[in-house]
């Protein structure tokens, strides 16, 4: 009997240490990921006058796709205006600034927590003669290619792009982290937004709106003083800012938007990630390559 008991305790304990493991595994190479954005952003910003990696224009729109990420130059990969200024540019395509100028490996964008999110690849995309350093984006789908939220640097409309993160912003706001729960993913459709979501929720509430990469226990998160940090709550910003939603006053009272807006301040956080424009027929699948969802 005590044989018996001491192997059922096994069996039940064995399976949970290993998930434990495998969690922890995650956490340490998402945070390694941001870490190493952060360092390459940083070089970024001074070469760029303090700026933090916007691609297309000072004037560009946001696009969750850019249709053009083999184009021959910047004009033509962001549809920009003849003297620079205009055209759209994505979330995705400013990190690839970071594999283009600054040597930084597509891998290090996946996060190996976020399901269905896999290593960009030239041979995948059918690319000819073409090197990452002559590209614009993570390929035809970088939605599938890209892990990570960034601060929305572009306008939905004018006027454009108020609050992009430089340097001379305050050390606390924070820059990149784990993918938005709200906004869809290779994995899952966007969470529902629960009514009482505020600091000072419970658990089971706050938990809702954490990054699903990490089974919504927290988010790993880039500050703008370039440290990381695993962060149990998305209230993680300025006061408290949530960094996954935007805000507006409403009768004088301060409310939360989820998915993609505009920052309201200079203090207020808001990363998003790209999602498919529309139209994409291919299954969302696991990393065993089983059908999760479909687009």
């Amino acid at each position: 009997m005590v044989v018996v008991f001491v192997c059922l305790f096994f069996l039940a304990v064995i399976p949970v240490a290993c998930r434990k493991s495998r969690t922890d595994v995650y956490h340490i190479t998402c945070a390694r990921n941001l870490s190493m954005i952060g360092n390459a952003m940083m070089s970024y910003a001074n070469d760029h006058d303090g700026k933090l990696p916007r691609s297309g224009a000072d004037s560009s729109f946001y696009n969750p796709v850019i249709l053009q990420w083999d184009g021959a130059d910047r004009f033509e990969a962001f549809n920009l205006k003849p003297d620079g200024s205009g055209g759209q540019a994505s979330i995705s395509s400013c990190f690839y600034l970071l594999v283009k100028y600054y040597d930084m490996l597509p891998k290090s964008f996946v996060c190996p927590g976020d399901s269905g999110t896999t290593e960009f690849k030239l041979d995948e995309d059918n690319v000819d003669n073409k090197r990452l350093v002559d590209l614009w984006d993570f390929g035809r789908f970088a939605f599938e290619h890209c892990s990570y939220s960034y601060h929305m640097p572009f306008s939905l409309n004018p006027p454009f792009g108020l609050y992009p993160l430089t340097t001379a912003c305050d050390p606390g706001m924070a820059v990149a982290a784990d993918r938005n729960p709200w906004i869809r993913s290779p994995a899952a459709w966007p969470k529902q937004f629960p009514d009482n979501f505020t600091p000072n929720s419970s658990r089971d509430v706050i938990k809702a709106g954490n990054s699903i990469s990490h089974q919504q226990e927290g988010q790993n998160v880039l500050f703008l003083d370039n440290h990381v940090n695993f962060e149990k709550s998305s209230f993680c910003g300025i006061n408290d800012d949530n960094i996954y939603t935007y805000w507006y006053y409403d009768g004088g009272i301060r409310m939360f938007a989820p998915g993609v807006g505009n920052p309201a301040d200079r203090a207020d956080s808001l990363l998003i990630h790209d999602q498919p424009s529309g139209g994409d027929p291919r299954p969302t699948r696991d990393r065993k390559g089983n059908v999760i969802e479909y687009y």
